[in-house]
């Protein structure tokens, strides 16, 4: 899976830290940052998880 994340279009909910912190992280003014682009296949289900329930659609998952 591979992971991309437009911080142009990032509200700074949070909702993707809070379903995938070991995947995306907020910065002091609350645009999220990717940690890791390339997350483990056990992560697959709550960074999809976090993409659908990203608010401003800034998330994308891609399959390998």
């Amino acid at each position: 899976m591979r992971i991309t994340l437009d911080q142009d279009r990032c509200c700074g909910a949070g909702t993707c830290v809070l379903t995938a912190p070991e995947v995306f992280d907020q910065r002091d003014d609350g645009i999220a940052v990717l940690l890791d682009a390339d997350p483990p296949a056990e992560l697959a289900t709550s960074v999809r998880d976090a993409a659908a329930r990203c608010p401003a659609a800034a998330i994308r998952v891609e399959a390998e």
